[in-house]
């Protein structure tokens, strides 16, 4: 799953490094904390105005969402984009993913993750049916 992202992203690999070797005795490692370091890792990235590549980085969010197994295709959504939502905007229990700034980052979500951006959106503002694979 992640080796596309590392691709993308070349400045993620120190933090995926040391990721690995935090839970390298770890029998299955832990994808949705590797998910939150990245979503931290883009946030910081583009709060620095440093979102060079985020379209590489978005395409395989998006191929995550297209191609992905239904892990990782959940994982794609409540590990990355819930997390993005709630760092550029979250106050707590509800998400304001149409604060500037998520709005700002919207622009590099392909179709299925803009989709599954705004079922957040949604499911935050009460919709407990939202994230449903067929809603």
């Amino acid at each position: 799953m992640f080796e596309p992202m590392l691709e993308a992203d070349r400045t993620f690999k120190e933090r995926w490094l040391f990721f690995l070797d935090d839970y390298a005795d770890e029998d299955e490692l832990p994808l949705y904390v590797a998910l939150s370091e990245l979503a931290d890792h883009l946030v910081q990235r583009f709060k620095k105005g440093d979102t060079a590549g985020f379209i590489k980085v978005f395409e395989v969010v998006e191929r995550w969402h297209t191609s992905g197994d239904r892990y990782v295709r959940e994982a794609a959504t409540i590990g990355l984009l819930e997390d993005l939502q709630n760092h550029l905007g979250g106050n707590g229990r509800k998400r304001k993913a149409s604060s500037t700034q998520a709005m700002e980052f919207e622009v590099w979500l392909g179709p299925q993750s803009r989709r599954w951006w705004d079922k957040l959106d949604r499911y935050w503002d009460g919709d407990r049916d939202a994230l449903m694979e067929d809603n």
